[in-house]
């Protein structure tokens, strides 16, 4: 009997000890578990965090992008109401007077500029930028420096019956054109096709002329005496086609050339008071300088 009473007892005993065992291995699984949870979850929260950052970063470089864009759309704006682009047309004469420049103020930037197929294409810029350092000569400048080309003028050409300036002209072929000016001044034009050739060989390719020597009286007087008279002066047409006169717009290819005829002391017809873009004639003071080189 005493053996059966210690029975009972120690199989508690048991089951109270192996509980424990239970209790503490569950609890030692547990809490490896909870440990591992809580370093994944750590892992992850630091990742999240990273992640926030990296979308914080690109929402900062997209609305910087946007802000760009919005600037970059107000100027395009803007120079789209600046230099509106203005229809051709043809145009009869040698001698005129007005024009505006600031492509590549607007655009310089533009030097990859547009397409040449669009070289005849109109349009509106600032005076500004061009005949810097660079005057329009007088007549009183030209009968000075080569005498009265004629006796008597009209509004249609006629030749050259003054001796000494007839010894300074000559006609000479000068790139696709073929042309009758003053001799230095085809040197001049020369020089500058020559240029135009190597740096826009489609415009050169282009390139056709309304006239050079013309001796006549400039359109609408009765006395002022056209530069064209002397064989300074010469028309320039692109693709066949004359800018429109006094319209206020040129051809986008006549403004590459303006830059190389004023860098060769050419004075751009496109600044007179009634545009005439496709005039260009040599300047005051190349003038001067031909004579006293004692090329006049």
């Amino acid at each position: 009997m005493r053996q059966g009473t210690l029975i009972g007892p120690i199989i508690i005993a048991i089951g109270l000890i192996a509980a424990a065992v239970i209790f503490a291995v569950v609890g030692a699984v547990l809490q490896t578990a909870d440990g591992g949870t809580e370093l994944r979850l750590d892992r992850a929260e630091g990742r999240l965090e990273e992640l926030t950052a990296e979308v914080k970063d690109l929402r900062q470089a997209l609305d910087t992008a946007e802000k760009a864009i919005e600037r970059q759309e107000e100027a395009g704006a803007l120079l789209a109401a600046q230099v509106p682009a203005a229809s051709s047309g043809g145009s009869t004469g040698a001698a005129g007077q007005g024009f505006d420049f600031d492509l590549t103020q607007a655009i310089p930037e533009i030097e990859d500029h547009v397409a040449t197929e669009e070289m005849t294409e109109v349009m509106k810029l600032a005076k500004t930028r061009f005949n810097k350092g660079i005057t329009q000569p007088r007549n009183s400048t030209m009968l000075q420096l080569l005498g009265q080309p004629r006796g008597s003028y009209g509004t249609n050409c006629q030749g050259i019956t003054n001796p000494s300036l007839k010894a300074l002209v000559e006609t000479r072929q000068v790139g696709p054109i073929r042309v009758t000016l003053l001799r230095p001044a085809l040197d001049s034009l020369e020089r500058i096709f020559n240029i135009l050739q190597a740096t826009e060989p489609d415009i050169y390719a282009a390139l056709g002329t309304a006239g050079g020597l013309c001796v006549r009286l400039i359109r609408g007087s009765s006395s002022s005496i056209s530069n064209h008279s002397f064989g300074t002066a010469i028309d320039i047409k692109l693709q066949g086609k004359l800018d429109g006169f006094g319209d206020g717009g040129t051809q986008f290819g006549l403004l590459l050339l303006a830059e190389l005829f004023n860098a060769e002391g050419w004075y751009w017809g496109a600044t007179y008071r009634r545009e005439d873009s496709m005039h260009f004639e040599v300047g005051e003071e190349t003038l001067q300088r031909w004579r006293a080189e004692g090329q006049l």
